[in-house]
């Protein structure tokens, strides 16, 4: 019995030694999106012992997945600042400019991270998937991933596009648009307004074809759980060791009727027609970042494609970026090969290829799909369309927004048998900038006192669409940083930490809070 205790004993000993030799972190950053980044940099800079966990093998979300813009031309430029600011200023260097450059290629801006994040010291993990998140009453413990390690902390942040961490840890969220009396706004809701297509969105059989749905279905201005349309930024080149597209790992011809009927109508559609292509001022030339062009018949988002992404499990998401993958190199393929595509596009699509200089370990193609818009955290408070452009002043404000109220198209609405409508679109000019609530990043305290969440913020949809820009995102960031360094320090719920503390260590950083700091009626867009 005596030999039994002995052994239990040394049993308890280990197990409490294991456990308190078990690294534990002041701030657990969530997602090494650019907002998550910064977050950790800015947390790190205040003293704090950072960890920063990351879904893929690189740092950067979408700006070193193929999104090489700050949005300056859809914003105004002058509310840039802090953190973010260095960033681009950073980036500038490596180009030889005396200042900062808000246009840059992926992989530059992978190196700029990489070396704040190095400075810093700031320890990252790549590859780190959040499985389960434990919990002692309304505080987050520890993070325990797929691959069974647990990361343990004081505060955390949640800067994934999916706001994971976030539902994981039992707060509240909404994805989808709200009507346009819950939050009296007159951007919400479902939007038939765009021109009709004279394309039939029916197949030869009259059946309607896969991705559409029909217009007795919905009601201008009522809510929906339909997404902005997701994308690829693939980085392309005509340079002649340009990469060949490769086929997709499925084809089929019948997903593209529509184009096919567009270009038996219209032969004279050119590429740009169909994708956004840009050629920023610090490419080397034969280099470009495409996008989803927002007013064609068809591009590279795949309406309805997203159904169901928010809340699914990463084997589902693994399944929708595939589908996304094929469906970019379907289209590709299709006006490559088909031959309906008349000569001259055939001709001017033979002339790209994928960059040969990006995303070198994925076959030239982008690591992120563009997620435009997934969870959104129903916090403290919920931005709105009244903050924007009415309500803009906030006494807890943290950061300033200037971007467009922009939506891409949600789904692909059949009007008649031989007309169809893309619904969804906002694209509203923001003259002004606008001051972002703290509390606009903190759960309500009952559901969670220790997590910040500056990317699945809490806003409506229309509120959501200003945000979501990587730039507004990443200032957001730097208060969640800040914020989550001096609740661990202090011991208090991030949610009570001094407002006014927060905002003089953001002043003395550089960061612009009021939209009365400088004068905006002269800025260019």
């Amino acid at each position: 019995m005596k030999k039994l205790c002995y052994y239990i004993l040394v049993i308890l000993i280990l197990i409490s030694g294991s456990l308190s030799a078990q690294e534990r972190y002041a701030v657990v950053v969530y997602g090494a999106t650019p907002s998550g980044i910064v977050a950790a940099v800015a947390a790190a800079r205040q003293g704090a012992k950072v960890i920063l966990l990351e879904q893929t093998r690189h740092v950067g979300g979408l700006n070193t997945s193929g999104i090489g813009t700050a949005e300056t031309e859809h914003m105004i430029e002058e509310t840039i600042s802090g953190l973010p600011l260095e960033f681009y200023t950073r980036m500038g260097k490596k180009y030889g400019k005396p200042g900062p450059t808000f246009y840059f290629e992926s992989h530059i801006a992978e190196q700029a991270f990489t070396e704040m994040l190095r400075e810093a010291k700031v320890e990252v993990i790549f590859e780190a998937w959040a499985d389960r998140v434990g919990k002692v009453g309304s505080a987050i413990k520890n993070i325990v991933l797929t691959n069974g390690n647990t990361i343990s902390g004081d505060v955390f942040i949640d800067a994934t596009y999916e706001g994971d961490l976030m539902a994981r840890a039992g707060v509240s969220y909404t994805y989808g648009r709200e009507s346009r009396e819950q939050y009296h706004e007159s951007l919400a809701g479902v939007r038939l307004l765009d021109k009709p297509i004279d394309v039939s969105p029916y197949d030869d059989n009259g059946r309607l074809l896969p991705g559409f749905v029909e217009a007795g279905t919905l009601k201008n201005g009522e809510a929906s759980k339909r997404l902005i349309n997701y994308n690829f930024r693939v980085m392309m080149s005509t340079k002649e060791d340009r990469t060949p597209f490769p086929a997709p790992q499925k084809y089929d011809e019948k997903q593209f009727l529509i184009l096919k009927r567009l270009l038996i109508r219209h032969p004279e559609t050119r590429l740009t027609d169909i994708i956004d292509k840009y050629h920023w001022n610090v490419y080397p030339d034969g280099k470009y970042e495409t996008n989803n062009k927002q007013n064609a018949i068809i591009s590279l988002g795949l309406f309805g494609g997203n159904v169901g992404y928010p809340d699914a499990d990463y084997a589902k998401r693994a399944i929708i970026y595939q589908e996304h993958k094929d469906w970019t190199l379907g289209l590709f393929h299709f006006l490559l090969t088909d031959p309906s595509v008349p000569e001259q596009l055939r001709k001017e699509m033979g002339q790209y290829g994928l960059a040969k200089d990006e995303f070198t370990d994925n076959g030239n193609f982008p690591y992120y799909l563009y997620v435009r818009e997934a969870r959104r955290m129903i916090g403290t408070y919920v931005q709105s369309q009244k903050d924007i452009f009415t309500d803009t002043r906030k006494a807890d404000a943290v950061a300033l927004g200037s971007h467009f109220v922009d939506c891409h198209h949600v789904q692909k609405v059949a009007i008649s048998k031989n007309q169809y409508i893309n619904e969804g679109r906002i694209w509203v000019k923001v003259e002004q900038p606008y001051e972002l609530s703290y509390r606009i990043i903190t759960p309500v305290l009952k559901e969670c006192t220790n997590l910040l969440v500056p990317v699945a913020v809490s806003a409506s949809h229309v509120g959501f669409c200003s945000i979501r820009v990587e730039i507004t995102w990443m200032q957001l960031g730097q208060a969640a940083g800040v914020a989550a360094a001096m609740s661990a320090k202090n011991q208090k719920p991030v949610q009570e930490i001094d407002i006014h503390t927060l905002r003089q260590e953001l002043r003395n950083a550089g960061v612009i809070l009021s939209r009365d700091a400088r004068k905006w009626e002269n800025h260019d867009q």
